[in-house]
């Protein structure tokens, strides 16, 4: 019982833990990252597998010191587009990234949340 206990305790203290941006890159799932919305993307229109079709943007996020290493891509869909502005500051928390063309983008997911200005 109290490895069990021991081991949610991690768990928890783990999802609540913010990383640089540099760290999130190198990671693939149950990223914790608090940032600023530098830039915002055109919205652009994608089929999606499953049939029917999704807006989707991309923005710039930033933090720790701003630089190349701490800024990546934040993949915005659907709602989340209109929500979110250049200058807020979002909280994702257990999102995961994607690779494509050699830059990492990060995404709340199915299974993360994102929050904006908290």
């Amino acid at each position: 019982m109290d490895k069990a206990f021991n081991r949610v305790n991690k768990t928890q203290k783990y999802m609540s833990e913010f990383i640089p941006i540099s760290d999130a890159k190198k990671m693939r799932s149950g990223v914790n990252v608090e940032a600023v919305v530098k830039s915002k993307g055109d919205t652009r229109t994608v089929n999606l597998k499953s049939g029917g079709t999704v807006d989707v943007c991309d923005a710039i996020i930033v933090n720790g010191d701003e630089t190349e290493d701490n800024q990546m891509k934040l993949t915005l869909w659907g709602d989340d587009i209109k929500a979110v502005n250049i200058g807020d500051k979002v909280v994702i928390t257990n999102g995961y990234t994607n690779e494509f063309k050699g830059e990492v983008s990060l995404t709340k997911g199915k299974y993360g949340k994102m929050e904006i200005n908290p």
